[in-house]
């Protein structure tokens, strides 16, 4: 995962919360809300938790990838 998008300030505002409120198991909420969201036909509010499922993978590496500016 060399390239992340993050699309805003909601996006790490929502992988922030899930960090506080579930600590390790962040990353299983929001895959589990992506599968019932994508299991109920929206689409727009899977792409949304499975996005945050990648920025809460991304913030919880102990070392930078990709590119470091």
């Amino acid at each position: 995962m060399d390239a992340l998008f993050i699309h805003g300030r909601l996006a790490l505002a929502d992988a922030h919360e899930m960090i506080e409120r579930f600590g390790e198991a962040a990353e299983l909420e929001a895959a589990d809300r992506a599968r019932r969201f994508r299991s109920d036909g929206n689409v727009a509010r899977f792409c949304h938790w499975r996005q945050i499922e990648r920025v809460i993978a991304a913030l919880s590496r102990d070392r930078a990838t990709g590119t470091i500016h």
